[in-house]
This record gives C-alpha cells, sequence and structure tokens, in this order.
C-alpha cells in the first residue's frame, strides 16, 4: 500500500516526529534550494526506491525506528514553485485567496488576506505560526467547504498542493461527501477516484467570477479516468485553461511525478486548453504555452489524454496515420494540416487476439506448490497445472519447457493444484484441503465465495503472457510450456492460428512499442501500466516494412516516452 499526500501531512502526522522536525528546523538554516520547512508526509514502499529525510524522524535503534526511516518521509513544496502559484491567484493585496489543503500554510505565508483549511490539528497550528495574519479552520475541507458554499463565501483566487490520495485510503465518509458536492456540481467521479480532483472541483466552486486557481497536480492529470470530467468542468467554467507538464521532479524523494495546472477568468468557458512540456521550472511565472490544444480533438481524438501532446506534431501525426489505418479509416482524414509518411497496414490488438486476466486463486501460498510439497503430500499430476505465478519469472521472449524443468529443479511454487468442480477427491487431496493451510485457505474472501472453495475458475493456458506492469516496455512472452498464469499477467490468445507466429516480431516494433506508451499510463515510480482495455488498443504493424527500415522518428518518440517515465532507452 503506497500513502501519498505530497505536501500535505492530513491524518499521518505522528507528534514525535513532529517535535523531532521542528527542532531540527530550528537549529539550522533556511535555505531555498534546501527547504526545512514541513509541507507534508509520504508513506512509501515501492521497490525500495524511498530514502527517508533523517531529520525528520525521533533518534531511535529500536526495530520499529529503523522501520519507520524505512517507510516515511517528508516532502515540501519548492518556493519557486508555491510563489508561482501564489502570483497568479492573487493580482492584488486586497484579493482573497483559498488554499484547501494548506499544509503548514507555505502558500498563505505568501499572501496576507487568506484562508486556509487543514485537516490536520498540529499542523494547522504550523500554518497559524508561518503565516499568522491567515485564517485558518482545523476541519475536512469537505465539511467546511459544504457550509462556505451554503453561506455564499466567495474567493478570489485557491492555489496549493492538494492531497494525492489513493481512493484505498480515502475515507469513506468524506469521499461520500466529496463525492456528492462534485455531483452537485455536475462533475461525476467514480469512487475509485484519488482525492485531489475533488479537491480542485470543490475550490474551483469557492471563486468569485473572474477568479483563479493555480495547483500543484499529479502527473496522473495527463490520463486519469479522473482527469476527464475535471477537466471538462474546468473549460466549461473559465476563460483559459493551462497545464505545465515537468519532466523534473518537484518532489524527488516521492514516486509521482507533478505537473501544474493554471486556471484563469471563472464563469467563461473555452474550446482549448494551453500546455507546455519543459524539462524543469524556471523563472518567476508559469511558462507561455507551446501548443493549444483543441478541446474536441482532446476528447476524440486522444480519449481526453494529454500525455501523447508530450510528442511532436511530427510523431503524433504519425501515429495517428497508424491508428486510422487499423481502424479501417483513411490517414488523411485522420492528420488534418498533416502529410506524413503513411505507415504500413496496421492492426489493433484486440482485433486478432483476446486478451484477458490470469486467474484469481484466492490464496496463492496454498494454491501454489512446489514440486517438493506435492510429491510429501501425494497429490495426483492430474490435478497439477504448470504455472506463472508471478511476472518476475518469466524470460524474455519464450517460455519453454526448458525453463520449466529449471524451475522445477529449483522446487519453485509452480504448480497450480487445479481441482474441476465435479471431480472425485482423492483422500491424500482431501488431508491437504483440511490441513492447517486448507483451513486457513477456504476463511479468505475469494474462497469463501465460491463454490466449492477449492476449485479455482478461469484457468486458462495462453498463446501469449503479457506483462502489464513493466518497467522499460511491457513484454509479449510466447507459451511455449502450455502453462497457465495468475492475474499478476495478462493472458493472450490468437483468434487465428495463422497469426500467433507473427504476433511476437509486431509487438517488439517501434509503433506498438510507442502505442504500448500511449495507450497505456504511467504510474509512480516510472512503471508503465496496461490495463485490459488499454492492451486490446495497442497498434501492430502487419508488415515486415517496420523492423526492415525502422523509423526514426517513431523509435526517438518511443524514446521521449519513457524519459517522461525516466526509463529513457
Amino acid at each position: 500500500m503506497r500513502i501519498e499526500t505530497n505536501g500535505h501531512p492530513l491524518h499521518l502526522w505522528r507528534p514525535d516526529h513532529l517535535r523531532a522536525h521542528a527542532k531540527a528546523v530550528n537549529s539550522r538554516p533556511r535555505d531555498n534550494a534546501n527547504p526545512t520547512h514541513l509541507r507534508g508526509y509520504c508513506a512509501y514502499n515501492h521497490q525500495q526506491r524511498f530514502r527517508p529525510i533523517d531529520s525528520m524522524f525521533p533518534s531511535t535503534n529500536s526495530a520499529q525506528g529503523t522501520a519507520r526511516r524505512k517507510r516515511d518521509g517528508a516532502y515540501y513544496t519548492p518556493e519557486a514553485v508555491a510563489a508561482m502559484l501564489v502570483r497568479h491567484a492573487v493580482r492584488s493585496p486586497g484579493d482573497l485567496l483559498l488554499d484547501p489543503s494548506c499544509g503548514d500554510g507555505r502558500f498563505l505565508a505568501r499572501h496576507r488576506n487568506s484562508v486556509g483549511v487543514e485537516r490536520n490539528a498540529e499542523t494547522a497550528a504550523a500554518a497559524r505560526q508561518r503565516a499568522p495574519r491567515a485564517r485558518i479552520v482545523n476541519e475536512d475541507f469537505f465539511a467546511w467547504a459544504e457550509r462556505a458554499q451554503l453561506a455564499g463565501e466567495r474567493f478570489d483566487g485557491v492555489a496549493g498542493n492538494p492531497p494525492f490520495i489513493r481512493y484505498q485510503i480515502f475515507n469513506a465518509e468524506v469521499r461520500r461527501r466529496a463525492l456528492a458536492l462534485c455531483s452537485a456540481l455536475g462533475v461525476e467521479l467514480s469512487g475509485l477516484s484519488a482525492s485531489w480532483a475533488h479537491f480542485l472541483v470543490v475550490a474551483a466552486s469557492l471563486l468569485r467570477p473572474g477568479g483563479r486557481m493555480a495547483f500543484v497536480v499529479p502527473a496522473a492529470i495527463g490520463h486519469a479516468p479522473c482527469a476527464g470530467p475535471l477537466l471538462e468542468h474546468l473549460v466549461a467554467h473559465f476563460r483559459q485553461v493551462f497545464i505545465v507538464a515537468v519532466r523534473r521532479k518537484l518532489f524527488p524523494r516521492l514516486s509521482e511525478d507533478c505537473w501544474l495546472l493554471f486556471a484563469d477568468g471563472r464563469g467563461g468557458a473555452t474550446q482549448e486548453i494551453g500546455f507546455a512540456a519543459v524539462p524543469a521550472i524556471r523563472g518567476h511565472g508559469p511558462p507561455r504555452p507551446s501548443i493549444r490544444i483543441d478541446v474536441a480533438e482532446w476528447r476524440s481524438t486522444w480519449r481526453r489524454r494529454l500525455r501523447p501532446y508530450l510528442l511532436t506534431p511530427r510523431a503524433r501525426a504519425l501515429y495517428l496515420a497508424a491508428a486510422a489505418a487499423a481502424d479501417g479509416r483513411c490517414p488523411s482524414a485522420a492528420t488534418p494540416g498533416a502529410s506524413p509518411r503513411v505507415p504500413p497496414a496496421a492492426f489493433r490488438l484486440a482485433r486478432v487476439a483476446d486478451i484477458s486476466l490470469g486467474y484469481v486463486s484466492g490464496a496463492n501460498g496454498f494454491f501454489h506448490l512446489r514440486p517438493s510439497q506435492s510429491a510429501k503430500a501425494g497429490i495426483p499430476a492430474g490435478l497439477l497445472q504448470t504455472t506463472v505465478h508471478r511476472a518476475r519469472g518469466l524470460p524474455g521472449r519464450e517460455l519453454t519447457v526448458a525453463n520449466v524443468e529449471r524451475w522445477r529443479r529449483e522446487d519453485e511454487p509452480m504448480l497450480l493444484l487445479r481441482i474441476p468442480k465435479d471431480a472425485p477427491i482423492p483422500p491424500s487431496v482431501r488431508r491437504y484441503l483440511d490441513s492447517t493451510a486448507g483451513r486457513r485457505a477456504r476463511e479468505g474472501y475469494k474462497c469463501r465465495h465460491r463454490t466449492p472453495w477449492y476449485s479455482v475458475p478461469d484457468v486458462r493456458v495462453p498463446d501469449f503472457f503479457l506483462t502489464y506492469m513493466s518497467g522499460r516496455a511491457p513484454n509479449l512472452v510466447r507459451n511455449a510450456a502450455r502453462a497457465s498464469c495468475t492475474n499478476a499477467l495478462h493472458g493472450v490468445r490468437a483468434l487465428h492460428p495463422n497469426t500467433a507466429g507473427r504476433l511476437g516480431s509486431a509487438w517488439r516494433s517501434p509503433l506498438a512499442q510507442l502505442s504500448c506508451e500511449l495507450e497505456g499510463h504511467a504510474l509512480g515510480g516510472g512503471m508503465l501500466k496496461l490495463e485490459l482495455s488499454e492492451a486490446r488498443r495497442v497498434i501492430l504493424p502487419s508488415g515486415g516494412s517496420w523492423q526492415r527500415e525502422p523509423n526514426r522518428e517513431i523509435d526517438e518518440a518511443v524514446a521521449l516516452m519513457r524519459s517522461w517515465r525516466h526509463h529513457a532507452a
């Protein structure tokens, strides 16, 4: 589980941490290049990439203290970014500024006439010290905003760094109130949406006509499902909407990449989104938009995603031509004003293959046996299925019988206990099912809700395995060993036998690699994820010319998109 506030502590501060950090802050000089003021908190354990800030923690050699140092960290909004956002949101000393999740008051301290809302009492106290002229409200923002709307309280500008809380830990009652407020404003967000989108929608509703907003936002605004309804709402209620994509991490120790969002002229509307992609934030004001994105094009051509606009116009035109060919449309109609070299005929993966999730056992430790375990328990070979239980064990291009034999020699947990629903159960298997591990497994959620509990459903033998959580690139691995797989992988079954042999080479083409970047989406830590629906849309070439004559522009586009995930070739 990963908890990210990205600059806002919310409920995660511990008093001992706060006291220790305050002591460290008061003992050393303040420096904008190495900010010392408390601004946020994050628990993060993704691939052990996290490194804590030592001064945050009490000095202790206990095992608990060591675990904390590995798990927890503090993140600070850079002073230059905070200043830039406040300068956009307020234009005169009399403007009233709102920070809906103010943390320690870093934004409020830059403008005297300010109101900040902060849920955590200790952090709200820190904000009062840092911004003594501001009015600090120690309350959940959405509960406060509900009353503020009814009371007619309005602001000239809103700015800040909203908490990036994922839906799994977005408090149920707070989430319910946030969803209801957004729905009343005409924005329907999924219950799976992270908290930052709700903060922006509700904060925008508290602006006076002509008001402005400026926020740090996750780079997920370029692709997340909640980004579509949010941006639709903004272009319908502001005269200008501008997104700045920043390649260098604003928070180097945080897994999440962050962009900036600016909106101006509350009460107006626009048919375009300003967009700029910059290597880093420099200067005192936001960079000028490098392109103006037509909202209709963003909505239909790119399915409400901004990530494709990180590419050059030429690369986008090439990809749209390939998409037009894959969808049976005229390439020239798909790229008005452009005449790129039309790629060879292409197709979507879903046209030639069925893509599905691997099975969910409900208790991997029980259902996946090592060869030594199965032999000791006397499990018949007919009830054991060779399986890939994790993506990390896959070879690069093909899973062979030799690979499986090596797993067997190394006594890997590569045998799935596969019992058909109506199959007779031998005594040895019954003893295994009734063992302590079996009694524990049957209490799990999945096992409790299926009949019989020991029969794992949806076990298939695909033609290929597709990794859907990848570092450099998703991998399509031919299943020559006839194994099954868990839901750690997608299973790919060719619809026509004569196409299976060509899928592997087509997948490794520059076009397919670029398509994975554009149809999939980036996660914190630089990972690329391909959901089932995204994998089905991946475009592959049907001819061999992409392999014979690599397209330099497509290769460069792939490298560029990977560099934005911090996985440059």
